[in-house]
């Protein structure tokens, strides 16, 4: 929002709570479902609903109604995810009922592409095609929104009259080929510290299922950073952390709450150095591209996979404002 965002988009209601108990004030636009059964909290806390039902358009008109508020709401036309979006006939005919109930304001109309960061955007294209389609029908519908992050890097025809950047606000690409332009810069690390040190003789082994053996008399560091934080099981004996500025490996399973790590390499390791699970330290760095590649997945799950248990620090101009 300080750079210029004019409101921001959750996926449900709980998030978009948890944003007004924290004192934002601006627009925010729930693209998920929202059941009828949360209509009053919508109009309470001033949120735009995605409305795809005509169960939740009249529980929100009633809202509206008993709070004497008008409520703006947004449609989604299927294009070809199929997902959560309307046909476009369906969405033509909800968006005109909408507009003739009291208390509604339908404010926007969007689309969620489903290969945009793919090579070929041809679909992408058609999927776009058909959005324009339908907002054409609807000449009422002030705002369209279709791009995420990579149509943001990619075409800025499709920025339309708002954009939903995820991925790239972290500093990330949605694919090597998006956006090599852009300078972007990871804005996300992941930080630990050394709980224990302890040294282990050659044929030792550490952890569970005893998956990996010291070839050597080896000092093994105790991290306190775990799958239930959202350090990947499977990064065990494959990822490797930043300690003191030197790569260092992951060794044995990760398990809940902590991780194992070969530190014989790193001189001078002790007790409470911070370790970068992700991120940089010096001149090496671990991206999320990094680790989801060694997880067989995608960065954007490495990033979100950070559960709520682990404490966020705020970082301006290099100093902590807010934990």
């Amino acid at each position: 929002l300080a750079a210029g965002a004019h409101g921001l988009a959750v996926v449900c209601v709980d998030e978009g709570e948890e944003l007004r108990r924290a004192g934002v004030e601006a627009p925010v636009l729930v693209v998920g479902h929202t059941p009828a059964s949360d209509a009053a909290r919508v109009v309470e806390l001033g949120l735009m609903p995605t409305v795809g039902a005509p169960e939740l358009a009249d529980a929100l008109a009633a809202a509206a109604a008993a709070s004497g508020r008008v409520v703006p709401v947004h449609l989604e036309v299927e294009t070809g995810l199929n997902r959560h979006g309307l046909l476009p006939e369906d969405c033509v005919a909800l968006a005109e009922r909408l507009r003739r109930l009291p208390g509604l304001e339908v404010r926007g109309l969007f689309t969620h592409f489903a290969a945009a960061e793919e090579g070929d955007q041809r679909f992408t294209r058609r999927q776009f095609d058909v959005l324009r389609r339908v907002s054409e029908r609807l000449p009422f519908v002030p705002e369209r929104h279709c791009a995420a992050s990579a149509s943001v890097l990619l075409d800025h025809e499709m920025a339309l009259d708002a954009v939903r950047a995820g991925l790239s606000l972290y500093g990330y690409r949605p694919a090597p080929w998006c956006g090599t332009d852009a300078d972007l810069a990871p804005v996300l690390a992941l930080r630990a510290r050394v709980a224990r040190l302890l040294d282990v003789e050659r044929g030792a082994t550490v952890g569970y299922g005893r998956t990996w053996a010291a070839a050597r008399r080896a000092r093994i560091a105790l991290v306190m950073c775990g799958y239930a934080d959202g350090y990947r099981r499977g990064l065990g004996n494959r990822a490797h952390v930043l300690l003191r500025g030197r790569r260092a490996p992951v060794v044995g399973r990760v398990a809940m709450d902590m991780c194992m790590v070969d530190v014989t390499a790193v001189p001078g390791a002790a007790v409470g150095d911070v370790v970068t699970l992700l991120g940089r330290d010096g001149e090496e760095e671990v991206s999320a591209d990094e680790l989801a590649a060694l997880g067989d997945t995608i960065s954007w799950e490495i990033l979100a996979g950070i559960s709520a248990r682990v404490p966020r620090l705020y970082l301006r101009g290099g100093e902590v404002s807010e934990v």
